[in-house]
């Protein structure tokens, strides 16, 4: 009804992605622990004058409150946790990491307000781990998609065959399969990665960095690869940003 004030709520959010709105506002995407994914408008927030643009950059941690809308909510106030994107703009391999990091939280939350406390703790804890720089920023992405896809179901088979359950270790992978499979259900054209590749996928899934961080890095690319394929099988396309990412970053 006319006049009617609009339900508040609040709520510990991370900005994924803005986008410019007329002349002065933006729409900000937000993956919030509460509420899921929500896009609200931000009014203002273009003016130099703004209480609070500076805060609703991407990979910001906030602390928001927004009012409901129709088809979209509006920010009314915001308060900073962790400004995390400001510690990696500047190193690009980190920067496009958290870049496919959000894309792909974005993507696995197709639907607004539902809730998705995991993804959001996940997603968090990589963007704070690209922040503090202490682990090898393609390591943290490869660990995010692994666990984002364990999260959605998605999970490779990495022991036991795929398509049998016949216990492993097994040295073929097909990703229509589902990861790894044993000799009698191995499909034409499956990999065979290095066995040090499949260790990395399961030192990286269950956060065993001190294994992880001492592989070779021809086994972290071979791994990488893996993960980017079995996760572009599963979403029907490939994400945006991991191309871009810069996989020459020192391990």
């Amino acid at each position: 009804m006319p006049g009617m004030r609009r339900p508040l709520y609040r709520d510990d959010a991370l900005v994924l992605r803005v986008q410019k709105l007329g002349e002065a506002d933006r729409i900000v995407t937000l993956l919030t622990r509460q509420h899921g994914r929500v896009r609200a408008v931000a009014k203002g927030v273009r003016r130099t004058t703004s209480r609070f643009g500076a805060r609703l950059e991407p990979f910001s941690h906030i602390d928001v409150q927004c009012s409901e809308g129709t088809s979209l909510d509006s920010v009314t106030q915001v308060e900073a946790r962790d400004m995390l994107g400001r510690r990696f703009l500047t190193d690009y391999p980190r920067y496009t990491a958290a870049s496919a990091i959000v894309e792909l939280a974005e993507r696995l939350t197709p639907v607004e307000r539902e809730p998705a406390m995991r993804l959001y703790q996940l997603t968090l804890g990589a963007l704070r781990a690209l922040a503090d720089a202490e682990r090898p920023g393609t390591l943290v992405l490869d660990a995010y998609l692994l666990r984002a896809m364990s999260q959605a179901g998605w999970a490779p088979a990495l022991r036991d065959c795929a398509v049998c359950g016949e216990p492993g270790p097994h040295r073929a992978f097909s990703v229509p399969s589902g990861g790894v499979t044993c000799l009698n259900c191995r499909p034409p054209g499956a990999a065979h990665p290095d066995p040090a590749t499949l260790d990395l996928m399961s030192a990286l899934l269950v956060g065993d960095w001190a294994a992880a961080q001492d592989t070779e890095a021809a086994v972290q690319r071979e791994c990488a690869g893996f993960v980017a394929a079995h996760l572009q099988w599963h979403l029907e396309r490939q994400l945006r940003s991991l191309p871009l990412v810069d996989r020459r970053e020192p391990a």
